[in-house]
C-alpha cells in the first residue's frame, strides 16, 4: 500500500485497479471522490488526488496496518511505512556546517535543539546544504529577512515531510516556508502539507515569474505530468506559476536558486 500512495505522490503511474484492491473498503467505496485516475499505457494509470485530507488518512490508515518487521517477514518491508522517521536539521545551535538530527516515533520525538519560531522544508539535498542561501531566497520571495536565528532548516527530499508522524511534528512551528520543485512532484507534496498544515504553510516562489522564465529546463517525463502540474498549481491559486509552466513547457528544478 505505501508503494502505491508514494508513486502517486511521485506523479509515477501505478496499476490502478489492483491498489483499488487493497484499500481498506471505507476507502474503496469513495475512490471516486478521492481520486481521478487516467490511463497512460496497458495497466498503468496516472491517478491524481482530489481529496488531501482523505489521502493523509489514508496514509496512517496505511502506516497502522502492520508494522515493517511484519511486512518484511512476509518478504517486502516496502509494503509499510516505517514506524520511525529522521530529519536532518540545521538550527543556530550548531557548531560546525553538519546537521542535527531529528528522531520521530511513533509517541515520541527525539531532538536535543530547542525549534525556532519557523521552519524552511528544503527539497534536494545540495540547497539543504547551502541553507544559507536558501534563507535568503526565501527572505526575498517573503519580502522579510529569514535567518537561521529564527528558523530552522529541515531536509525533506523523498516526500518524507508528508508523513503523517512527521506532518504531526511540523505543526509545533509557527510558520512552514515550503522550498520545492517547480515541478508536479513539489506541487503535490505541498498540496498534502497545506492539507495537514493550512495557513502554516507557505509555498516559496517569486513574485514575479518572468525574469526567471529561462529557468525552466526540465522537460516533463510525460505531458500527463506536464498538464498535472498546471491542474495543481490552479488549485493552489498559482495562477502565475501555472503560465509559467504553459510559457516554457518545462519545469524548473530548485538547484536553479544557487545559480544566481
Amino acid at each position: 500500500m505505501n508503494d502505491y500512495l508514494d508513486k502517486i505522490l511521485r506523479g509515477q503511474p501505478i496499476n490502478y485497479e489492483a491498489f483499488l484492491k487493497k484499500l481498506p473498503d471505507s476507502f474503496r467505496r469513495r475512490h471516486r471522490e478521492l481520486f481521478a485516475a487516467e490511463k497512460v499505457k496497458t495497466n498503468r494509470w496516472l491517478v491524481t488526488i482530489l481529496d488531501e485530507s482523505a489521502f493523509a488518512e489514508l496514509q496512517d490508515v496505511a502506516k497502522a496496518t502492520v508494522s515493517r518487521v511484519d511486512a518484511a517477514k512476509k518478504g517486502n518491508s516496502h509494503r509499510h511505512g516505517t514506524e520511525v522517521s529522521f530529519l536532518l536539521v540545521y538550527h543556530q545551535g550548531l557548531a560546525s556546517s553538519r546537521p542535527d538530527v531529528v528522531v520521530i516515533g511513533a509517541e515520541s520525538v527525539d531532538m536535543g535543539f530547542r525549534r525556532a519560531r519557523s521552519v524552511l522544508v528544503v527539497e534536494n539535498e545540495r540547497n539543504f546544504y547551502e541553507h544559507s542561501q536558501m534563507l535568503g531566497f526565501a527572505s526575498e520571495t517573503l519580502g522579510k529577512s529569514l535567518e537561521l536565528v529564527e528558523c530552522d532548516v529541515v531536509l525533506g527530499g523523498g516526500n518524507r515531510v508528508t508523513r503523517g508522524a512527521i506532518l504531526e511534528w511540523l505543526q509545533g512551528y509557527e510558520e512552514v516556508f515550503c522550498a520545492f520543485d517547480y515541478d508536479a512532484g513539489g506541487l503535490q507534496m505541498f498540496s498534502t502539507i497545506v492539507a495537514s498544515l493550512g495557513e502554516k504553510a507557505t509555498f516559496l516562489q517569486p513574485a514575479d515569474w518572468q525574469p526567471c522564465l529561462d529557468r525552466f529546463r526540465n522537460i516533463p517525463d510525460t505531458t500527463e505530468r506536464f498538464t498535472r502540474a498546471i491542474s495543481l498549481a490552479e488549485g493552489l491559486g498559482f495562477v502565475a506559476l501555472a503560465e509559467a509552466f504553459r510559457a516554457t513547457g518545462k519545469f524548473m528544478e530548485q538547484e536553479m536558486i544557487l545559480d544566481e
